[in-house]
């Protein structure tokens, strides 16, 4: 089993969730972050004053698969999310374990159906 972790842009929330549904895969995570990389932030203008952006806000999407949909869910995204600009994001695939449902006590592949 795998954790796919992918830092996006805003704004191409609902295009990645349609994507990933397509797939099949129905069940995920959305945590607003903020961060930066080679991006490294922006200046904005308020009130006549000028403030430096250093972390831009980002979203935080994680889902747990198993191994066989790991390529499958990594293009979804990566087609999906795709910009062809800097800060486009990043893809973080870890392993996982364990997993287990709570309220059934399914453990593993059981658990994530």
């Amino acid at each position: 089993m795998k954790l796919v972790t992918a830092i996006v842009k805003p704004f191409k929330v609902e295009e990645i969730r349609t994507s990933l549904n397509k797939i099949g895969i129905s069940g995920m995570t959305l945590t607003e972050v903020r961060g930066f990389g080679r991006q490294k932030g922006h200046t904005e203008l308020y009130r006549g004053a000028e403030y430096t952006i250093d972390f831009l806000p980002k979203i935080k999407i994680e889902i747990a698969i198993d191994d066989d949909m790991v390529d499958k869910v990594k293009n979804a995204i990566i087609k999906s999310s795709s910009t062809g600009k800097i800060g486009d994001g990043k893809i973080f695939i870890s392993q996982i374990d364990e997993i287990v449902r709570i309220r059934t006590g399914e453990m593993n592949e059981d658990a994530l159906k």
